[in-house]
């Protein structure tokens, strides 16, 4: 598995609901984010890897909602690969109140703070065709720095 990697986002207005609490599908797009700046400080981002002709879908999403963030409040969506192979890769989420990240982004335990929400997501590696493809043979060098990280 992975280190942990650490991603602040300050709750806007905008993502809260009546009951003045964050609306639960707000919490799928930190999940986005959270993979989405992963591969980031990996040196990469999504446009390189669809440059490559490669795509990288959720086929599974899970999400388990424990207590509400609220308006203003700070959260730090934590970021983990738990899965990779050469056509798949798991994400794993945790969505901590507070801004955790004063000791890095990339951490091996994920901090002892309340626990909001945590997830999964599951994607699996296909081409601009919609077809399938084994990233070792499709994108070697990717697949192997991939790899490297993912440990």
């Amino acid at each position: 598995m992975s280190k942990w990697f650490m991603h602040p986002i300050r709750v806007r207005y905008q993502e809260t609901d009546k009951m003045a609490v964050v609306y639960h599908t707000n919490y799928i797009n930190w999940f986005e984010i959270g993979r989405t700046e992963w591969i980031r400080q990996a040196g990469l981002s999504f446009r390189d890897i669809e440059g490559m002709g490669l795509m990288l879908p959720v086929v599974h999403l899970e999400a388990s909602y424990l207590k509400p963030a609220k308006y203003d409040d700070w959260i730090t969506v934590c970021t983990r690969v738990t899965e990779f192979s050469k056509v798949r890769l798991r994400f794993e989420y945790k969505v901590l109140l507070g801004d955790l990240t004063s000791g890095g982004p990339l951490v091996d335990e994920a901090p002892d703070a309340p626990l909001l929400t945590s997830g999964s997501s599951l994607h699996g590696w296909i081409n601009s065709d919609w077809k399938i493809v084994a990233l070792d043979r499709k994108a070697p060098q990717l697949y192997e720095l991939l790899k490297k990280l993912a440990e």
